[in-house]
């Protein structure tokens, strides 16, 4: 069965990929750009000119970067539903009441 969707060429790190998505190339693009800065950022700290190791450095961080931000998510949450709980017993004792 062909792969669904449209190709889009990315620049990453000086290396042109074609990735296929059913998302608009315009997302695409962005998504590279992030990994691109992220590894030109990463290059700059580092000592070795392997590309394959800033890469996967670059993985690391954005793996952790998007672990942080679930971790807030859920933490969000968890407050949300605690607030939604408290204004929903309120509720019931406001029309206990009338």
């Amino acid at each position: 069965m062909p792969a669904k969707g449209t190709t889009t060429a990315v620049e990453i790190f000086g290396s042109v990929y074609y990735v296929r998505g059913e998302d608009d190339g315009d997302s695409l693009r962005e998504l590279a750009a992030t990994v691109d800065r992220r590894m030109r950022e990463i290059a700059e700290q580092v000592t070795t000119v392997d590309t394959a190791k800033i890469a996967i450095l670059t993985a690391l961080n954005l793996a952790d970067e998007l672990s942080r931000c679930r971790e807030l998510q859920e933490g969000e949450r968890v407050e949300i539903r605690k607030k939604v709980a408290a204004l929903t017993g309120e509720l019931e004792q406001a029309l206990q009441r009338s």
